[in-house]
């Protein structure tokens, strides 16, 4: 096939059963060498194809024929879509990005080409086209279901899309429920009611400090002074030393310090820390115009703004927060955005910045016409967490695009998870989810587990996220093609 360009194959073409659902399952390789597998239901398609992101840096380790929020979608489950992924060409170790092509495949290309590949094979499987093809994706996967919506508007109906000096880990994971249990404590009752979980974390103003030990003696009831620091640094975020600007979007919230452990400190007590390889590798070889390779360690790295410059040439090669996305809107698209408000990987203040921004630059009646953005409390990184986040987005997706009925009360919910009087799938809580800035407000009576006794509120903060060094990354610009 022409698709993609020379060395466009297929290498595996077989009958598969999912879920007593089956497909005709397809395999290959767009060039210059990236992987994807494609699922044809056999009996049961309903002219929609859905696209699924990969996570990370992509690579076949992270490339799956799997979606989030999509948990009890029946029109998923029964096999009406045909599903895609692909690698990206990436990898984990970020090397990937010393090839050209390859690092294009990464940033942009390879889910356009996929696109347009799985559209031709459809095509040619079923002998009709698709009536409505959808985007789905998490961690990089939201980002290349935004930078498709800015770079290639016409591609899809919609889009679903959620970092010591002797090297020895300070706070150390046995530690964590301690400085958790303390901020519940504080902060719980703020947003209406006690249920373990914070509404919103910007109204806990906190001070981890108050936990230090007295005399600094290390004991099950409060916090040393290195590890008293770690907190205060992890709640403010990283700053510039000479002019006091903060140079992230945003920090880690308070009541995410479940979610810390593997990420910020380290799975074990004395062990690793598991991002390190995933912020070395897009160190090294992704991030910077001129990569400083495989000798560059985190040490290295410096907290400053002229580091955060240094990230500007890449920027529009690579980020996917353009705020004009009227293309896509005229287009059709329906875009809708969801996070968790402990998120340990990426902070929620980069969605909600780029929802502020979308706005600023297109207007509110426009944005929502196209747009629904979802923050939702205790839930981490893709899902997990105290929070409730099982949640199907697909289903209301497809009643926006193919029948005009816009998304606004959501149901999210969290299973039992070890427990031996219970199913698996044992639901113990449900509360509606309602579009940013709005909140689920406890009606003062009943089962505060039980969604029926919830119901929208208004914001319980107003504030527009705080400048930071880097804001101007969420302005308008136009993508580039090339690295």
């Amino acid at each position: 096939m022409s698709i993609g360009g020379t060395g466009t194959n297929i290498t595996e073409v077989t009958e598969i059963e999912v879920d007593g659902v089956s497909y005709c399952y397809v395999e290959g390789y767009l060039p210059p060498q990236a992987k994807w597998m494609l699922r044809l239901p056999i009996t049961t398609w309903t002219q929609r194809y859905l696209q699924a992101g990969c996570g990370g840096l992509c690579g076949p380790t992270m490339a799956a024929l799997s979606v989030v929020a999509a948990e009890g979608s029946d029109q998923y489950e029964n096999g009406h879509f045909a599903l895609r992924t692909t690698d990206m060409n990436g990898g984990t170790d970020g090397t990937f990005a010393l090839d050209k092509e390859a690092f294009i495949d990464y940033a942009y290309l390879a889910v356009h080409n996929m696109a347009e590949l799985s559209k031709a094979l459809i095509k040619k499987y079923y002998g009709q086209e698709q009536q409505y093809a959808y985007f789905n994706g998490c961690s990089d996967g939201g980002r290349e279901a935004v930078m498709t919506a800015m770079r290639y508007p016409n591609d899809f109906s919609d889009a679903v899309s959620n970092l010591d000096e002797n090297e020895e880990p300070i706070f150390n994971p046995s530690r964590i429920p301690i400085l958790h249990d303390a901020v519940i404590t504080a902060c719980d009752a703020l947003d209406g009611v006690e249920d373990g979980l914070l509404t919103n974390p910007r109204i806990c103003n906190f001070d981890p400090r108050t936990l230090q030990c007295a005399d600094d003696v290390d004991n099950s009831t409060c916090l040393t002074a290195a590890e008293t620091q770690v907190a205060v640094d992890f709640y403010t975020g990283p700053v510039d030393e000479a002019s006091g600007e903060h140079l992230t979007v945003g920090e880690m919230k308070f009541g995410s310090e479940t979610a810390w452990i593997g990420v910020g400190i380290p799975a074990t007590d004395g062990g690793s820390v598991a991002s390190e390889s995933l912020a070395l590798s897009a160190l090294r070889y992704l991030i910077f115009k001129n990569s400083p390779g495989a000798n560059y360690m985190l040490a290295d790295f410096v907290f400053a703004n002229s580091t955060i410059d240094l990230l500007r040439p890449h920027h529009p090669f690579l980020d996917a927060v353009s705020p004009d996305l009227s293309p896509f809107h005229e287009a059709g698209g329906k875009l809708i955005l969801w996070h968790g408000w402990a998120d340990q990987h990426i902070s929620p203040h980069t969605t909600i910045q780029y929802h502020e921004k979308l706005i600023d630059n297109m207007g509110t009646d426009a944005v929502e016409d196209f747009n629904r953005t979802y923050i939702l409390p205790g839930v981490w990184h893709c899902g997990d967490g105290e929070g409730m986040a099982s949640l199907d987005l697909l289903i209301p997706m497809l009643d926006w695009v193919e029948s005009g009925l816009a998304p606004h009360e959501i149901m999210t919910s969290t299973e039992v998870v070890g427990s031996a009087s219970a199913s698996s799938n044992t639901v113990y809580r449900t509360r509606p989810a309602y579009p940013y800035p709005s909140v689920a407000k406890y009606t003062g009576s009943g089962d505060v587990n039980d969604a029926v006794n919830w119901e929208e509120g208004d914001a319980l903060y107003s504030n527009l996220t705080a400048y930071w060094h880097g804001v101007d990354f969420f302005d308008v610009f136009n993508p580039t093609m090339d690295p």
